[in-house]
């Protein structure tokens, strides 16, 4: 049962990588900053390292506030429901991915859990507050990093690129925009990944910020000194540096912050087996956090480029500043919903963010198709890895009893 978990668990882990990997490098690479090649190599090597490094020791199971504990906290019940959650997420999950499709491997966590909390012990183990939140978050999510994205696209757009010296606007601005993006992603590591309060994480970040503002200033003064190429070319060239930074933050940060959707399973299933008890709160072996690291990191080298096309190259046409306003504005989403405790999806909110670029310069822009079969995929996301999720639960407990 235990190399079965851990299996299970690594497998898991690699069905992330490949979906999830498009929440950080697709609109790197469908705004060319960086070769689908190099967004594979650097995407497998910050997830690794963000799950290795700041991984949470400490899972809370796979319940996270979805199945009530009292209801479900007989050690075998849950090493079944531990065993149908990873199987059926990551089925799921996988299938998603081959079609493409960018989906919430939290979201699909949530629906196995529920699936097997609603056969042990019935509808009402399960918290439907919770429930209706995450439900929530499929408009909320996508919404607001549209609204954000589009805001910081149109503002570059009126200071700089509409200006008419659009090169002495990107040296006045320009830093203005590196020191709130390294503000940004700063606040975020800090509260999401170190759990930092948000005053001690915002002055620190301002801080760190700020001095990145004024090297960049000197840093953007020397790239636009060269007047051979077309202004906007000199323009896209800064941006592009921006967003290969912010790129390779959110790669690292989902490394470190969505193992847990992987190793807590595993996690649990290590603690029922060798101990007999469970408990909500599990202490989590580095060995496991280096499966975790390394399942990802497989999967975003093998299955990495399906859904990175979806998002960085199908949605809409990408170019730097317009991938570096929808990182802006999906990482602002996440910092706002980190601070006031709202459970966003990330792939929700890139998607979102794409699609508002996309409207920023006219609905015709946007392929509707390819939104409408996104949008199927996040609303089968919980029934299914729930369904499947109860019938593999309802198959162990018949075979092994309990």
């Amino acid at each position: 049962m235990l190399i079965i978990g851990i299996v299970l668990g690594f497998a898991m882990a690699f069905a992330i990588g490949a979906n999830d990997v498009a929440n950080s490098m697709a609109t790197a690479v469908g705004a060319k900053a960086i070769t689908p090649k190099q967004a594979v190599l650097i995407a497998a090597v910050l997830e690794f390292l963000g799950a290795l490094l700041f991984g949470s020791h400490v899972t809370s199971t796979i319940m996270k506030g979805i199945v009530k504990w009292d209801a479900v906290n007989n050690p075998q019940i849950l090493l079944y429901g531990a065993i149908a959650t990873l199987i059926a997420t990551t089925v799921w999950v996988l299938v998603a991915t081959i079609w493409s499709m960018p989906i919430s491997t939290t979201h699909s966590v949530v629906g196995g859990m529920m699936g097997f909390g609603i056969v042990a012990a019935g509808w009402s183990a399960v918290n439907w507050i919770s429930m209706l939140q995450i439900a929530a978050t499929w408009i909320i999510s996508p919404f607001l990093g549209g609204l954000l994205s589009y805001i910081v696209f149109k503002i570059i757009t009126k200071t700089i690129l509409h200006s008419d010296t659009p090169l002495k606007s990107t040296q006045k601005y320009g830093p203005v925009f590196v020191a709130a993006t390294f503000m940004i992603i700063i606040s975020l590591f800090l509260i999401k990944t170190l759990n930092m309060n948000l005053i001690t994480s915002l002055l620190i970040s301002f801080l760190l910020s700020a001095g990145v503002g004024f090297v960049s200033s000197i840093w953007i003064g020397r790239k636009l000194r060269n007047y051979e190429e077309d202004e906007y070319d000199k323009v896209e060239k800064v941006f592009r540096k921006m967003q290969v930074v912010t790129s390779c933050y959110v790669s690292f940060s989902h490394g470190a912050n969505d193992v847990a959707n992987a190793i807590g399973p595993v996690a649990l299933i290590i603690a029922v087996i060798t101990t007999g008890v469970a408990s909500q709160s599990i202490e989590v072996p580095t060995w496991v956090l280096l499966l975790g690291g390394m399942g990802i990191a497989t999967g975003v080298a093998v299955l990495g480029k399906r859904v990175m096309k979806t998002i960085g190259e199908d949605i809409t046409e990408l170019n730097n500043t317009r991938g570096f306003s929808i990182d802006f504005g999906a990482a602002t989403t996440v910092l706002i919903a980190s601070v006031m405790g709202f459970p966003v999806s990330t792939t929700h909110t890139v998607v979102g963010s794409v699609t508002g670029i996309g409207m920023a310069r006219g609905l015709e822009m946007v392929n509707i198709g390819i939104l409408k079969n996104i949008v199927y995929s996040w609303l089968l996301t919980v029934p299914v890895a729930a369904g499947f999720s109860a019938l593999i639960f309802t198959i162990l407990k018949s075979v092994f009893g309990g």
